[in-house]
C-alpha cells in the first residue's frame, strides 16, 4: 500500500520557498570555502551605506541562512512549514506571497532603523561622513581613535561588515498571523511537556525577541530587532488586511 507523502498536502506557495531556501542554503555550502565567491557577501543585506549593499540584497537576504549554523535554516524551515499551508489557504496563494515579502521587508526596515539610530548617536550621522574608512577589497575597517574608542569602533564595524541572513524576519510575521486566526491553537515547544496556546507562547516569544534587542549581550549575533520588525508588519498587514477566519475575528 503506498503512503501518502508528508510533503503532499503542502500548499504550493510555501512547497516554492521551502525548495527556493533549500537551493539558496545548498549553494552557499557548496561555495563557502571559495573566495572568488563570496556568496553570503552578495545575497546576504548590508546597511545601505557599507560598500558591500547591493540592490537586490532586501530580496535575497530572506532566502539565506548561517553556514555555520544547521539550526538557523532548519527551525525557520520547520516553521514555515508548519505554519505556512494554514495561512497560505486562508489568505490565497497571492496574497500570502505578498505577505512573506512585505513582512520579511519590514522586518529589514526596523533594523535599519536601529542601526541608523546607533550610527547617529555615535557620529552624529547615519553615514560614515567621513568618521572611519572602510577598504572594500580587504574588509579592513580603520578609524581615527581621537574620534571613536573601541566599543563605539566595533559597533559601526558590526553595522557596516556584518550581513544579516536569514527569513526569521518573515517567519515572525507569520507566527503572528498565526497566533491572531488561531489563538487558541496549542503549540508544543521544545523543553515544555505541556502544550501552550498560541496567543499566550507567541506574545511572550515577541517580549523576549524585544528584551534581547534592547539588552544587546555580548557576543549576540541574532538580529532580533528584524524579528520584531517581522512581527510589528504582520500585525499591521493582518489589520489592514482584514484577513479572519470563518466564524473568527481579529
Amino acid at each position: 500500500m503506498n503512503r501518502p507523502s508528508p510533503f503532499a498536502n503542502i500548499s504550493p506557495v510555501v512547497k516554492n520557498l521551502l525548495i527556493i531556501n533549500g537551493i539558496f542554503y545548498l549553494a552557499t555550502m557548496l561555495f563557502r570555502s571559495n573566495p572568488n565567491i563570496p556568496i553570503v557577501q552578495y545575497l546576504g543585506v548590508f546597511y545601505p551605506d557599507s560598500p558591500y549593499f547591493r540592490v537586490w540584497q532586501p530580496i535575497t537576504y530572506m532566502f539565506m541562512h548561517s553556514p555555520t549554523s544547521f539550526a538557523h535554516i532548519l527551525f525557520n524551515m520547520f516553521a514555515l512549514y508548519s505554519f505556512g499551508s494554514v495561512l497560505e489557504y486562508m489568505m490565497g496563494s497571492k496574497r500570502f506571497l505578498n505577505f512573506y515579502l512585505i513582512t520579511g521587508l519590514g522586518a529589514l526596515a526596523l533594523q535599519y532603523l536601529i542601526q541608523a539610530v546607533e550610527l547617529h548617536q555615535i557620529i552624529g550621522h547615519i553615514t560614515s561622513n567621513g568618521s572611519f574608512m572602510i577598504d572594500a577589497a580587504s574588509g579592513r575597517f580603520s578609524y581615527n581613535p581621537k574620534l571613536l574608542n573601541e566599543e563605539q569602533a566595533a559597533t559601526i564595524a558590526n553595522i557596516y561588515l556584518g550581513p544579516m541572513l536569514g527569513a526569521s524576519g518573515a517567519i515572525f510575521g507569520l507566527l503572528t498571523a498565526f497566533g491572531l486566526l488561531f489563538p487558541n491553537a496549542e503549540l508544543m515547544v521544545f523543553l515544555i511537556p505541556v502544550p501552550i496556546k498560541a496567543k499566550y507562547l507567541i506574545p511572550v516569544y515577541i517580549v523576549i525577541e524585544l528584551f534581547l534587542g534592547v539588552a544587546q549581550f555580548s557576543g549576540d549575533s541574532v538580529a532580533h530587532f528584524a524579528h520584531l520588525g517581522g512581527a510589528l508588519f504582520g500585525f499591521i498587514l493582518m489589520k489592514i488586511w482584514k484577513i479572519r477566519r470563518p466564524g473568527g475575528f481579529i
